[in-house]
C-alpha cells in the first residue's frame, strides 16, 4: 500500500507552526494505529503539538479521527435520555460514585466509562473495586444489562473504545506531552463521544491537587472541551470546580466508598453533597429532564436504591463490611488557632504514600489505605487536637505519609482570614 504521506512531513508542517489538513490528521492517527508512523515519529509530532498548539478545527478533526479509529457505543435502544459526567480528578472526588444512581433515579440512563488513579489523584474503579465481588471489566452486552436494571453502570472501558488514544496515552506519559491542551481535550472527549451519550457534563478541576492548577489553563480545557463536544453533536457543559482541598472528609478507595454511601443515604459532608447535586442538575437539564430536583431522589431513598440495584447487577455486595486497613494513626494539630491550609495535593501524596493510589499502572493499590479528615480550612482547632487519622496495612508507610500531610497544613493565628477558591468557579456552555 502507497501511503498518501510522509510522517517526517506531517511533523515537520506543525514544528513550522502550520495547521495540519483534515486529510494529514485522518492519515497520522490511522498510520499510527497500523504502525506505520512509528512511536518516535508520533513522539515528535506531540511534541511540535505542545510547543505549537493546535486550532479548534485541527483539535476537533484530532479528536473525530482517534473516535474513527475503533467502535462507537449505541444506547438509543434503551428509550432513555443518556447523558455522562467527566471529571478530570483530584484528591477525594468520590462524586461519580452518587452521582450516577442519583440521575438515574430521575430518569435519565448514566453510562459512565471510568478509569483507575495514578499518583495523588484518586481513580473511581480503585474504589468500587473496594466492594466485595464488583466488577469492573463489562462487554458492551453486559453494559446494557446494568443499565436496563439499574439506569446507570460505571466500568472500565473495553478495548475497542478509541484504541488510537490508548497508544499515544502510553506515549505521551513517557514523553513529556501530556500537558498539551489539544491532546488531553482529544483523548477525555474521543473517549467519551465514542461512548455514545447525547449529553455530557465536563468538571474542571483547578488548585493545587488538580491536573490543572492554574485556573486560566483549566478554563481553556474546559472551553476546548466544550467546544469539540458541541461541534461533534453531543450537547456539553463544564463546571470549573476548586480542588485546593479535598473534597469531603475521605481519601482513599474504600473510605470514599463509605462516604459516598452516606451522601446516598442524606447525609455526608455538604461539599459532596453540593457539587454532587449541581452536576446532576446540569446532567437533567442537558437530559430534557430539568424539571426534577435531584435532592429529591437523595432525601426519599431512591438514589441509594439505583445504587444497590447498580453494584448487585455488577457482582457486588452493597451490604457487605468494606476493607479496613491494619494500622492507624493520628496527626494532631501543632498550635491553637485557624486551619487555615489543608493542601489537596499534599494530602493526595499523603493517601498515595499510605498505599491507596500507584506510581504505575500496573501497581496494586490498598483498598482500606487513605487518610479521615477531621477539619477543613476555616475551623478553629486547639493543640493536640486530631486534624486527621491515617490509615495504612504497613506501619512503615506512615513516615513518609506524615512528611507530605505536614507540608500541607498551616494553622495561623485566631482571627486569620481563609483565602480558599469557591467549590463551583464558573460555568461553560
Amino acid at each position: 500500500m502507497t501511503e498518501p504521506f510522509a510522517a517526517v512531513d506531517v511533523i515537520a508542517a506543525k514544528r513550522d507552526r502550520r495547521e495540519l489538513t483534515d486529510e494529514q490528521i485522518d492519515w497520522v492517527i490511522d498510520a499510527y494505529v497500523r504502525g506505520v508512523v512509528a512511536d518516535e515519529q508520533m513522539a515528535a509530532l506531540a511534541m511540535a503539538i505542545l510547543l505549537n498548539d493546535m486550532g479548534e478545527r485541527e483539535t476537533v478533526r484530532w479528536t473525530e479521527a482517534m473516535i474513527a479509529s475503533g467502535e462507537r457505543m449505541d444506547f438509543s435502544g434503551l428509550g432513555l435520555p443518556t447523558v455522562d459526567k467527566h471529571s478530570t480528578g483530584g484528591v477525594g472526588d468520590k462524586i461519580t460514585l452518587p452521582l450516577a444512581p442519583l440521575v438515574a433515579a430521575c430518569g435519565a440512563a448514566v453510562p459512565q466509562l471510568s478509569g483507575r488513579g495514578l499518583g495523588h489523584t484518586g481513580g473511581t474503579l480503585d474504589k468500587l473495586e473496594a466492594i466485595p465481588g464488583w466488577q469492573a471489566r463489562l462487554t458492551n452486552a453486559q453494559m446494557l444489562e446494568v443499565l436496563r436494571a439499574a439506569g446507570c453502570v460505571i466500568c472500565a472501558a473495553g478495548d475497542g473504545l478509541a484504541p488510537a488514544d490508548r497508544k499515544l496515552y502510553a506515549l505521551r506519559d513517557v514523553t513529556a506531552t501530556v500537558e498539551a491542551i489539544p491532546l488531553i481535550a482529544s483523548s477525555i472527549m474521543s473517549k467519551k463521544i465514542a461512548e455514545g451519550a447525547a449529553g455530557l457534563v465536563l468538571d474542571v478541576k483547578t488548585g493545587s491537587g488538580a491536573f490543572m492548577s492554574d485556573p486560566l489553563q483549566a478554563r481553556r480545557l474546559a472551553e476546548t472541551m466544550v467546544r469539540i463536544g458541541n461541534d461533534s453533536g453531543v450537547r456539553t457543559r463544564a463546571l470549573i470546580t476548586a480542588m485546593d482541598v479535598p473534597l469531603g472528609l475521605m481519601v482513599g478507595n474504600a473510605l470514599e466508598v463509605q462516604e459516598s454511601v452516606e451522601v446516598l443515604a442524606g447525609g455526608g459532608p455538604s461539599d459532596v453533597v453540593d457539587l454532587t447535586v449541581a452536576l446532576a442538575r446540569e446532567m437533567l437539564d442537558l437530559a430534557g429532564l430539568g424539571h426534577k430536583d435531584p435532592a429529591d431522589a437523595l432525601a426519599d431513598g431512591t438514589a441509594m436504591d439505583h445504587w444497590r440495584r447498580m453494584i448487585r447487577a455488577q457482582h457486588g455486595d452493597p451490604d457487605a463490611p468494606l476493607p479496613t486497613a491494619a494500622h492507624a494513626h493520628v496527626l494532631v494539630a501543632p498550635a491553637s488557632g485557624v486551619l487555615t491550609r489543608l493542601d489537596a495535593r499534599a494530602i493526595g501524596v499523603a493517601a498515595w504514600r499510605l498505599g491507596a493510589g500507584r506510581a504505575r499502572k500496573e501497581d496494586a493499590v490498598s483498598a482500606g489505605a487513605g487518610i479521615e479528615l477531621h477539619a477543613k480550612p476555616g475551623a478553629t482547632v486547639f493543640a493536640g487536637q486530631p486534624l486527621l487519622t491515617m490509615y495504612a496495612d504497613d506501619e512503615a508507610r506512615f513516615a513518609g505519609a506524615l512528611a507530605a500531610a505536614e507540608e500541607g497544613i498551616t494553622v495561623a493565628a485566631a482571627g486569620t482570614v481563609v483565602d480558599r477558591l469557591p467549590l463551583i468557579i464558573s460555568r461553560i456552555t
